[in-house]
């Protein structure tokens, strides 16, 4: 389990999803032949969270990228055809995307977690963006429907985290740590 998978993880339970981390897309032959690559293993998505109130499903790819550059735009945006490789395949590949998120909503209904009505919102959450381009990304992607949290986003996430009252989970004991003594 990746520790900043599961600090986002946490985020997203306490805006009330249902959430589960490193879930695996159960592709047939036929679909791994439709996205272009058949010998591909089961793809993994970071983070299912499920919002039951309002019956939607976020799908959610985390970046920590702390110890790095960061998260670039010109890797978000561009498009990639079928058996082309390219990072962020979720974000980049469109026909690989609708493959994935078939197979994700029919296993989802098989297993009785969602709905034929359950929408499904794609989002990328980044510890680190490289430059100034936080605003490029968030922009992008608005425009394509999906969910953006900067490392901005997150830390002002953090930060109620650490405003409630105590609970014993490291995440939320770090925060609280922290920000009480910030020097």
């Amino acid at each position: 389990m990746d520790s900043f998978e599961r600090i986002i993880a946490l985020l997203l339970e306490e805006d009330s999803y249902w959430v589960r981390q490193s879930h695996k897309v159960n592709l047939t032959k036929e679909e791994k032949k439709a996205t272009g690559k058949p010998s591909i293993p089961r793809p993994e998505i970071d983070i299912i969270a499920l919002d039951f109130a309002n019956n939607h499903l976020l799908v959610f790819e985390v970046k920590s990228f702390l110890d790095s550059p960061g998260v670039r735009y010109d890797d978000l945006d561009v498009e990639y055809e079928a058996g082309t490789s390219g990072g962020y395949k979720l974000f980049t590949n469109t026909a690989y995307r609708e493959i994935v998120f078939t197979r994700l909503r029919a296993d989802l209904i098989d297993l009785g977690f969602i709905n034929r009505d359950t929408s499904i919102r794609l989002g990328l959450a980044a510890g680190n963006v490289y430059g100034n381009q936080v605003d490029d990304i968030r922009d992008y992607f608005q425009s394509r429907g999906w969910l953006f949290w900067s490392p901005q986003d997150i830390r002002n996430r953090i930060v109620l985290l650490a405003q409630k009252g105590y609970e014993n989970d490291p995440i939320i004991v770090t925060a609280k740590v922290i920000l009480k003594n910030p020097n």
